[in-house]
């Protein structure tokens, strides 16, 4: 319990659109079936685990992050003005949690949006990496990759720390961006690479330390914003300062050169991990769960998320419907298929073309539909 999380939640989630837009992002979104949104899934596993928990999202979804998490005080969901980046978000976090429980205290950092499947698991990670925190390591979690997949950043582990721990703990040799089809199978070869999750741990001190190495501009403006988090200058000073911090992210400002000094550690996870990073992520999990929300509909293997009375499918195995319109939904002979329909938009590609989604996300923007967005 001496760990304090940090809960970014923001991004529009744009490979999940229509479903996912920018007023109600994909961490707001039941997703799993399970009754509880990314976001409240997340709460529900940190919640076990540590002494608080804070989130920081845009203002513009501040009330539904109240609204789905009424048990955090309202003290525990910082409202950034504007998105900065994972450094900015996570940074803020840290220096008011700082300010509030001394140096030494342990931060961890857990994105709205994953989905882990083993508590246990999870729990044993978050414990070793905690342990390394307080060692004064930034510490990961990498997660097993079992598929050498372009989609995730690699972590390339090195030697093991002597450290009583739950788990073993590496040095990290180096983060890796999304890497081809066959560097990344190159890696998996090796035994020694993890996907990056972004999941980090550390002391208060430690991070903004190396931050204030890194970037003092940043650092320095963090900290007069955390200064104030507590006095009726707040609201000035956030939205005089934060407009002027550079949009970073964690892994650039801090992991990445921190790791080529040797201050980065590494906890090797085994859990089932997703990013939902796309309509066929989603499916793929949601079968690995063997029973989604809905199950399937209409006969073969194809997914419906949302209501199975909605949706038909005959001879369309493989193929994920999201009936959300209010409208019935049919689907013969495609067995590829993504159908996700909303009351303004539906969508239809396959699996194997889910990534491009973002891109029409892009095209839509160009041609000013912004209501759609």
């Amino acid at each position: 319990m001496s760990l304090h999380a940090i809960v970014p939640a923001g991004g529009a989630g744009t490979r999940l659109w229509p479903l996912s837009r920018r007023d109600h992002p994909k961490f707001l979104h039941d997703l799993t079936g399970t009754g509880r949104s990314l976001l409240q899934a997340t709460i529900d596993r940190l919640e076990p685990l540590t002494a608080s928990i804070t989130v920081v999202t845009g203002t513009k979804h501040a009330a539904a992050v109240r609204e789905q998490l009424p048990e955090l005080p309202g003290e525990s969901v910082l409202a950034e003005p504007s998105p900065r980046d994972s450094m900015a978000a996570i940074g803020l976090a840290a220096a008011v949690l700082r300010q509030a429980h001394g140096k030494d205290v342990v931060v961890g950092s857990f994105a709205a949006d994953h989905v882990i499947t083993d508590p246990a698991a999870f729990a044993d990670a978050v414990s070793a990496a905690t342990a390394a925190a307080q060692a004064g390591y930034v510490t990961t979690i990498g997660i097993e990759a079992t598929a050498p997949s372009t989609a995730f950043g690699y972590i390339e582990a090195g030697e093991e720390l002597s450290l009583d721990a739950a788990l073993p703990i590496h040095h990290v040799r180096a983060f890796t961006e999304k890497p081809d089809a066959d560097t990344a199978a190159a890696y998996l070869r090796t035994g020694r690479y993890w996907w990056n999750a972004g999941m980090f741990v550390a002391r208060a001190d430690v991070l903004l330390d190396h931050l204030a190495a890194e970037h003092p501009e940043l650092a320095a403006g963090l900290g007069r914003i955390a200064a104030a988090w507590h006095t009726p200058q707040r609201d000035e000073l956030l939205h005089r300062e934060w407009p002027a911090l550079t949009a970073i992210s964690i892994d650039h400002a801090i992991a990445e050169p921190v790791a080529a000094r040797g201050g980065v550690v590494v906890v090797p996870a085994s859990f089932d991990w997703s990013d939902v990073g796309d309509w066929s992520g989603l499916r793929t999990l949601l079968m690995a769960d063997g029973d989604p929300a809905a199950g399937a509909a209409g006969g073969g293997e194809a997914v419906v998320l949302g209501d199975a009375d909605q949706a038909l499918t005959i001879d369309a195995g493989e193929a994920f419907v999201v009936p959300a319109g209010g409208r019935k939904v049919v689907l013969i002979g495609i067995p590829d298929a993504v159908v996700v329909d909303t009351p303004d938009a539906l969508l239809v590609t396959t699996t194997d073309r889910a990534q491009q989604v973002k891109d029409a996300v892009t095209a839509l923007s160009e041609d000013g539909a912004a209501d759609l967005l």
